[in-house]
């Protein structure tokens, strides 16, 4: 590839930081699947971006899927050449966009796991012990309280906590801030934790969550608790940050049947998004039709 070819990368990118304020795993995504494209058509002997044609996106497509990733990751990746050539488009680089309508193999359908409400109830029925189990208890009720991404989680600072009107300011994807509301249990918690937070935190630490060290809880480390917390209740699944936010969604469908009111609260720009969790409510009304229809328990038989 040329060097103003190259330069075009790093044009894109600078906007992706600047103007779409776009997250570090975004970003990460987005330079990896570039540097893909980039790779595959200077082995074809593309070198400027003008010389792109449908047939090259198509191939760079097939290619893929030849190597083994799967449709989902392979419609991300043409989302971010679509992405690329719409910036070049705008910057009159491109006369037009050679990604449009170039399909993608269907993605599998993954239904996130959840947990039961019993689970939950086991879950945070932990007595803590120390300062430490204080706080994992307080970051567990608040992800599932408030449907917090991991983070949405590490990144809250106690400006953000209004625990006296019942509610948390957080920064969601694409820098997008939005207020959801803490449930009971998840205030109590808190404020149990804040009572002792004071004798952990460094001076000047402004983050709600911190480690032994004094400073910001990383995601990381958030993981590996909430998982050693799911041991040490005897869940039998391994359990991460994301199943609590999932677990929150369902079972507030489930209750309330909103679904506009749910994708508000996940902070979902697209309520496509959201709609997932109606085949997993829908799994929970086909159980209960098994478990409570005289029909259905005829046809078992």
């Amino acid at each position: 590839m040329t060097p103003q070819a190259t330069q075009w990368l790093e044009r894109f990118e600078r906007y992706l930081v600047t103007e779409r304020r776009l997250s570090p795993h975004t970003l990460l995504a987005y330079r990896r699947d570039l540097a893909a494209l980039r790779y595959w058509f200077s082995r074809s002997g593309v070198q400027v971006w003008q010389g792109l044609e449908h047939q090259h996106i198509r191939s760079f497509a097939a290619r893929s899927h030849a190597r083994g990733l799967t449709g989902r990751s392979i419609q991300r990746r043409l989302s971010a050449l679509r992405s690329f050539f719409n910036f070049l488009l705008r910057e009159g680089a491109l006369q037009r966009n050679p990604a449009l309508d170039v399909p993608a193999p269907k993605a599998a359908k993954h239904l996130p796991n959840t947990l039961d409400d019993d689970q939950m109830a086991q879950l945070l029925a932990h007595k803590p012990d120390g300062a430490l189990q204080v706080r994992d208890l307080a970051l567990m009720e608040l992800f599932y309280s408030s449907g917090l991404r991991l983070s949405e989680l590490t990144g809250l600072a106690l400006r953000d906590l209004d625990l006296a009107s019942a509610q948390v300011r957080v920064l969601g994807k694409g820098s997008k801030q939005r207020i959801v509301p803490v449930g009971s249990a998840a205030r109590k918690a808190l404020k149990k934790w804040l009572s002792q937070r004071a004798a952990l935190a460094t001076a000047g630490e402004e983050a709600v969550f911190v480690g032994r060290n004094g400073a910001r809880l990383g995601q990381r480390a958030v993981q590996l608790r909430v998982a050693a917390m799911a041991r040490s209740a005897g869940l039998p699944q391994h359990l991460h940050p994301h199943m609590l936010r999932h677990s929150f969604a369902t079972h507030l469908l489930e209750s309330s049947r909103d679904l506009r009111g749910v994708q508000e609260l996940l902070g979902h720009a697209n309520i496509n998004t959201t709609q997932v969790y109606t085949h997993l409510d829908f799994q929970h009304l086909a159980r209960t039709y098994d478990q409570a229809h005289p029909r259905a328990k005829t046809r078992r038989k």
